[in-house]
């Protein structure tokens, strides 16, 4: 499972000598007082570090390069209690390579009326401080979120909670891999692209393994573990009856748990973070991987079908942001419509691997004949998804750039019955409705794969683009046609020229 709260953030002060010893005290007693109340926030999922106050060119540099070498520092948080002369940011911040957020706060919430003087003008001057750092970030074009307003309110500190989120997300990238058991699905475009670029942009890596390696690690798998396993199917899942002991499907249960129990020894054996496979690919194996893959999404792995690594890697990432919250981050595919003019829809699914992350009750588990792959019957987890709030994100190659496209939707429970369609399902209703999301995720070149997420915000995967220096485009209750296209043709010649 992923497990965020051993991560950190530095949070980091600038000021001067100019105040005297006295101002610099308070400065670090404010400071200190910041952060371990930004620490103790439950809004917070990591830690907040409190670090010596900064009033030079070599100590911003020191400490925003020793930022970078420390292994579970995923950011800094920084903020100008007085006025901290820019040009001392220069060196540290062209060093910098884990993400910034730039906290524009003051230590008081209110001005003190009665009392206030120029000792207190100069000790707080957040104000413009923060606008001199400001400057000189924007002057480095140096990417970061800036979060707004008094740092004991809980809006503030939920802002600078997600961001940390963000931050996990992508420090969960660095150094990343991802294996592909076998190639993209033939004549596919979108999930395909530059793995040499991937790697330079985002830091993780993707190969491809032969499916002989699977399978001989499947192979190898002993009766007592898939016994155990196939006792853990029992005990999770309402199981069809031909799946029970004495069914005539029941080898096929013990056949999934062995592919399982392979699977899951490839990844954790290589230090893998995600997967992806094809099913043109897996010579050898008696069924396609489907509850195997399913039980390995929901365990927090990244998953595409079809070869596409870059979904693979994108859920993992979103697995990460939205890890311990409500809710679930799977891959999706938009799969069939419902195109009643009074309430169109769209159907989510695959041919096998849904997440369960998303199940709105317990899953069925079930098997049934499977018309490509070639192989045995596969089993798989079969149930419905969950209404709310939630978004789809697919993450392309454009050549030039990649793109994150993020539409905002709402689920919606399924209320038909399905008696004839044996796989998991998600519904869905594209903000801000389903002629205008559908036209734009065209025009948006969008993939028909992307990451379902039920607890992830839209600025936090805007935040996710900025870390990674990539455009990002966004579907909502706001967009239009004519300004989506617009913003499309803009960002063509932006990322021609940068």
């Amino acid at each position: 499972m992923i497990d965020i709260s051993t991560k950190e953030v530095w949070f980091i002060t600038g000021s001067q000598d100019l105040y005297g010893d006295e101002a610099l005290k308070q400065v670090a007693k404010n400071s200190t007082e910041i952060a371990n109340t930004l620490n103790n926030s439950a809004l917070i999922p990591v830690n907040v570090v409190f670090k010596p106050i900064v009033k030079s060119s070599d100590e911003i540099f020191e400490t925003l390069t020793a930022a970078n070498q420390e292994k579970n520092c995923i950011g800094v948080i920084t903020w100008m209690h007085t006025f901290s002369p820019a040009k001392m940011w220069i060196r540290g911040l062209t060093a910098l390579q884990k993400p910034l957020c730039h906290l524009h706060t003051q230590y008081n919430r209110d001005i003190p009326w009665g009392t206030i003087d120029m000792d207190f003008m100069n000790l707080n001057q957040a104000a413009h401080g923060d606008r001199e750092f400001g400057f000189m970030v924007s002057r480095l074009r140096k990417n970061r979120k800036v979060v707004v307003g008094h740092w004991s309110l809980d809006t503030v500190q939920k802002k600078i909670g997600d961001w940390t989120r963000v931050a996990a997300g992508w420090d969960d990238w660095q150094g990343a891999k991802f294996a592909r058991f076998g190639d993209n699905m033939r004549f596919v475009a979108v999930t395909d692209g530059d793995k040499v670029e991937a790697e330079t942009k985002f830091g993780f890596s993707v190969n491809s393994y032969g499916i002989g390696d699977l399978v001989k690690l499947i192979d190898a798998v002993s009766d007592d573990a898939v016994n155990d396993l196939v006792k853990e199917y029992e005990a999770s899942y309402h199981m069809a009856e031909e799946l029970l002991e004495g069914g005539e499907k029941r080898q096929s249960l013990f056949d999934a748990a062995r592919i399982e129990l392979g699977l899951e020894k490839f990844l954790v054996d290589g230090g893998f973070k995600g997967f992806s496979d094809t099913f043109e690919d897996l010579y050898g194996m008696k069924q396609l991987p489907g509850i195997a893959v399913q039980r390995l999404m929901q365990k927090g792995y990244g998953f595409a079908g079809e070869g596409d690594w870059k979904t693979a890697a994108l859920t993992r990432a979103m697995k990460v942001i939205g890890s311990g919250l409500e809710g679930g981050n799977a891959f999706m595919e938009d799969y069939t419509y419902h195109l009643d003019p009074a309430a169109p829809r769209i159907l989510g699914s695959h041919m096998l691997e849904v997440d369960p992350v998303l199940a709105a009750d317990k899953p069925s588990c079930e098997v049934h004949p499977l018309g490509i792959g070639g192989k045995e019957d596969p089993v798989r987890l079969v149930f419905n998804g969950r209404a709310g709030d939630s978004l789809v994100a697919g993450l392309m190659d454009f050549g030039n750039r990649f793109r994150l496209l993020i539409n905002k939707t709402v689920g919606e429970e399924v209320t038909e019955a399905l008696p004839n369609l044996p796989v998991a399902r998600v519904m869905w209703k594209p903000l801000p409705d389903f002629e205008t999301a559908c036209e734009a995720w065209i025009l948006g070149g969008g993939a028909h794969h992307t990451c379902y997420s039920e607890n992830i915000s839209v600025e936090q995967m805007e935040d996710f683009a900025e870390m990674a220096g990539i455009e990002a485009l966004v579907i909502d209750e706001n967009t239009t046609i004519r300004d989506f296209k617009n913003t499309i043709k803009a960002n063509e010649a932006y990322y021609m020229f940068k």
